[in-house]
């Protein structure tokens, strides 16, 4: 139904422009944190509760804003950084847009107190959904302090998108530290729920501030980058290349001070490290460009997310040279602890690696394997589709295999075996993947069984992926890991699980709360099965390991009794079907190719 045209209420209109701007807790820290540092601010303090709906409290020691300005502050439009049109091409603030404060405070019920330093006193005002409430002088420090209340509280539909509070503390974790990276010479302190998460010296030492970011011991294996030349400057860290994540959540840029979000940067930085990784493996890095203000166009996202470079080749190539020249110079030699690798006894009958076990738990038959199999990774599990629609022969059809008699073992990865209808070759790691995970979940009626260390193993976290591992204690004390708090962001690892006896039990719990911050799901279930997986993945052999015949007879036959033989946990295929008609085509015996 067709309506007349008319402006929209001032309230309505503000929060659209909120939504623009506001869309969750962290964005609200963000634009405040940067208020505090356009302010000048030498010291910022965050106070957080209820992972930001209930309250975000930012104090500064920065420049404060006047009593009589207080009102225009909220106001839409309203800046003391732009004066014309000219000023958006040389920006060289975080703020500039005059929308922050005003959104904030229609979807919230926002207090801003501040003091100028040349001012004896200050003032305090309150907006309410947009609404003035109080604007009245006070006696206080110098400095701004500005606190939101009741986030969304006047519309409830925005409320409802929030995740979980334990990823929206990760956003305004990794938030605060990122920006604590890039002004170590601010002092930042950021409390979650009275709790102190991140407090940093403002000595200026950014490996100081990594160690926070990422843990001490992937800190210490940074690599720092330096390139300066007539058009760009780029500065940070980098990964080596024995050091990746499976993800680029720990790409993070910074361009003249603003973190920003750009395709074009992650790129050159992954061409850098072009033929040194292996595929679906990402560096971390925390890069810093500087170039002048006019050469960027920050005025091109609401949120000022996104940046737009008047040259961005030479920005490119800066990027990828600076990197490209921190890899080669440094060089690294490999540590031979640094992964989680399995043991390699000398038969797969023995220890943690048996194959063929008369004492293998029963499959619980109320398992669904069907939602085991929709949960596989989605990349890989739309990859073998896609093989499968091309060529229909390449896998068999569903149900259980037949059986199978060996042939031989190719190139330390490969299984070839004979059936019935035809050729089977079958990749061991992704075979033997499958085998231990349906061997775990049918355990999982009760708590699996650990393996006691001899000495316990100290781990030290981020505080984001601590907050996520003590989180997850219970789940893994079900899959036979021993794990209790000792200290901040310190865990104490008494015991693993059996199947795993042998790795690293420090670098076991890092490589499964690596994955940890993806997980969205709420069923329990499902948690399980991922982090099943994720064990079963790093204890499967793996390719080229040269199998004696009795282990890859015991591999064949575990495989053959598996309730879904045709796939690994991640969707990935076990074996290549060709049928004895496929074969005589091939050579010619059965018409043409």
């Amino acid at each position: 139904m067709m309506h007349a045209i008319q402006i929209l209420p001032e309230a309505v209109a503000s929060q659209i422009a909120a939504g623009e701007v506001i869309e969750r807790p962290a964005s609200v820290v963000k634009e405040l944190l940067e208020n505090a540092l356009d302010a000048g601010a030498r010291q910022v303090t965050v106070r957080v509760e209820d992972a930001g709906r209930r309250l975000m409290e930012i104090a500064d020691d920065g420049a404060g804003i006047a009593a009589a300005e207080l009102p225009l502050a909220v106001t839409r439009h309203a800046t003391s950084k732009l004066r014309s049109a000219e000023d958006l091409f040389h920006i060289q603030t975080l703020g500039f847009r005059g929308e922050a404060l005003a959104s904030i405070g229609s979807v919230s019920r926002l207090t801003l107190t501040s003091r100028p330093a040349q001012h004896a006193v200050g003032a305090r005002l309150v907006v309410e959904g947009g609404t003035l409430r109080a604007n009245e002088p006070l006696g206080t420090p110098e400095g701004t302090v500005v606190r939101v209340e009741n986030l969304f509280f006047n519309v409830p539909a925005r409320l409802k998108f929030l995740k979980r509070d334990i990823t929206e503390r990760q956003q305004i974790d990794a938030l605060v530290t990122r920006y604590a990276l890039a002004y170590p010479q601010v002092r930042f302190s950021l409390f979650q729920d009275g709790r102190a998460v991140l407090q940093t010296s403002g000595n200026g030492d950014r490996r100081e501030i990594l160690a926070s970011l990422l843990g001490v011991d992937t800190a210490r294996q940074m690599i720092e980058v330096a390139l300066e030349d007539q058009d760009v400057r780029v500065q940070g860290y980098i990964s080596p290349v024995a050091l990746t994540r499976s993800n680029r959540r720990e790409i993070t840029f910074f361009v003249n001070g603003r973190w920003v979000q750009d395709s074009a940067l992650s790129t050159a930085l992954l061409q850098a490290y072009r033929t040194l990784l292996m595929v679906g493996r990402f560096p971390l890095a925390v890069l810093f460009v500087e170039l002048d203000p006019e050469a960027v166009d920050v005025n091109v996202h609401p949120a000022k997310a996104e940046v737009r470079f008047r040259s961005p080749d030479a920005v490119f190539s800066g990027v990828q040279r600076a990197v490209r020249r921190a890899l080669l110079t440094s060089s690294p030699v490999p540590q031979v602890s640094s992964g989680w690798q399995p043991p390699q006894p000398t038969a797969l009958g023995q220890g943690a690696f048996d194959l063929h076990s008369a004492s293998r738990p029963a499959i619980d038959p109320a398992w669904d394997m069907a939602a085991d199999l929709a949960r596989a990774e989605k990349s890989e599990g739309a990859a073998v589709n896609a093989a499968s629609a091309q060529n229909p022969a390449a896998l068999p059809p569903s149900g259980m295999l037949p059986l199978l008699r060996l042939v031989g073992q190719v190139g330390g990865t490969y299984l070839v075996a004979e059936g019935p209808d035809g050729l089977y070759l079958i990749d061991q790691h992704a075979a033997h993947e499958r085998v231990l995970f349906e061997r775990m979940m049918g355990g999982l009626t009760a708590p699996l069984a650990g393996q006691a260390l001899l000495e316990a193993a100290v781990v030290q976290l981020p505080a984001a992926q601590a907050a996520l591992l003590n989180e997850q204690i219970p789940l893994l004390s079900r899959l036979g890991f021993d794990i209790e708090p000792f200290g901040p962001n310190t865990f104490r690892v008494r015991a693993i699980p059996a199947l795993i006896t042998g790795s690293d039990p420090a670098a076991a719990v890092r490589v499964l709360v690596e994955d940890f911050e993806e997980d969205e799901t709420p069923l329990q279930a499902e948690r399980e099965a991922r982090l099943v997986a994720r064990i079963c993945k790093r204890a499967a052999v793996k390719g080229g390991q040269s199998l004696s015949p009795e282990e890859q007879r015991a591999l064949l036959r575990d495989l053959e009794a598996c309730f879904s033989p045709r796939t690994c946990p991640h969707g990935r295929p076990t074996m290549i079907h060709l049928t004895v008609d496929v074969l005589e085509r091939q050579f010619g015996r059965r018409g043409s190719r």
